[in-house]
């Protein structure tokens, strides 16, 4: 059975924050069909073979080593949590605890052991995630639909949603009046529709606010332009237009897909401008050893990171200075990978991207805060 529980870019940068002797990241293809998932099961189990195999070449506590196992262990064994899964399952483990997050995206699988996790898959599954929020907004019906990257889209149950247009224009038209200052007429629009789409502003604020998935319009032009003029609620600047009463769910899924490939684009053309701007102030670099010092002291606001990019080494606490390492082992870790956590950590806005899409197709780009 299909089951989601995407993280927030502020989770993965807590997540990145985790220190321990032992940090074991598994990015594990899975699927949704509980009678298939026993293979998903057994790989896990292989998988961790591998973890075990680089800790214990490392001279790691065997008891400690015990104990991590011991984590995976009780996973393994949990029927209910293997018969909910999605595309992809993402294991973060120490011998004191473990952590999941069930993924729509199809990623490959992957082991990383050093003393923090491995968090570049996680990132370029919020990234793209293909997911989103589409409001299907007419003066007869409000539904929101939410879309997944390969889950089948859900109307949800939003509390304090008013019905249509016209329940509001009756609750307001029933309210004892006494006639005193101005107001519109009733049945007029100018009266009842922005009355009618404020309530849905706030009824909506609660689910889309804290959330990293988009808001998309679907309606006609008219209640679009007025509901931007409305909401403080950042909709996508591109609508599927026209009346979505007669549109299913699924329909209105597949309506958002390109409009959300255009959103994506945008975000990465959006980075590009500022970042040719910015290059004029001495606010941008491509360089790794300068990213990993300006990720360090806050220096960072925005940040592209090749999601395939692979250099490992050290970067030190305190300094920020970079140790490239030669190869990956149990002591050392992703630098990129470290250089997106500490910028997600002090509010830098991160994505994982194809190198193609980085300035110079370089491994990583960053937008600074301040010259340099």
């Amino acid at each position: 059975m299909y089951y989601v529980d995407m993280p927030s870019q502020q989770e993965i940068g807590l997540l990145n924050s985790t220190r321990s002797d032992a940090c074991v990241s598994i990015y594990l293809p899975t699927t949704p069909l509980t009678q298939e998932i026993e293979k998903s099961r057994i790989h896990l189990g292989n998988l961790l073979k591998k973890a075990t195999a680089q800790l214990e070449s490392a001279g790691f506590e065997k008891r400690k080593l015990a104990s991590l196992e011991q984590q995976f262990q009780h996973l393994l064994d949990d029927d209910v949590f293997w018969a909910y899964q999605a595309n992809s399952l993402a294991i973060f483990a120490t011998p004191d605890a473990i952590r999941t997050y069930r993924l729509a995206n199809k990623l490959a699988e992957a082991v990383e052991v050093s003393d923090r996790f491995h968090i570049i898959p996680l990132l370029r599954a919020v990234t793209f995630s293909q997911a989103a929020y589409v409001l299907a907004l007419s003066e007869n019906a409000v539904r929101v639909i939410e879309v997944s990257a390969d889950l089948p889209a859900q109307e949800l149950e939003i509390p304090n949603m008013p019905l249509n247009a016209e329940e509001v224009s009756n609750r307001a038209t029933n309210k004892n009046y006494t006639g005193t200052g101005h107001r519109h007429g009733s049945q007029g629009e100018s009266f009842h529709l922005p009355r009618y789409l404020r309530l849905i502003d706030a009824a909506l604020r609660p689910v889309v606010q804290g959330s990293d998935k988009p808001l998309i319009l679907a309606t006609t032009k008219q209640l679009e332009n007025l509901f931007r003029s409305i909401s403080v609620i950042p909709a996508v600047d591109e609508a599927i237009t026209g009346n979505p009463e007669r549109l299913s769910a699924s329909e209105l899924a597949d309506a958002a897909r390109p409009v959300l490939d255009a959103y994506y684009a945008e975000l990465v053309k959006a980075f590009h401008a500022l970042y040719e701007e910015r290059s004029g102030q001495q606010r941008t670099t491509t360089d790794i050893s300068d990213a990993a010092r300006l990720a360090t002291f806050g220096g960072i606001d925005k940040l592209l990171i090749d999601m395939d990019s692979v250099v490992d080494g050290f970067i030190d606490e305190e300094t920020g200075e970079v140790s490239f390492g030669a190869e990956g082992d149990a002591q050392n870790y992703s630098i990129i990978d470290e250089i997106a956590g500490r910028a997600l950590r002090t509010g830098a806005k991160v994505m994982a991207v194809r190198k193609d899409d980085i300035p110079g197709h370089q491994q990583l780009a960053a937008i600074l805060r301040y010259p340099i």
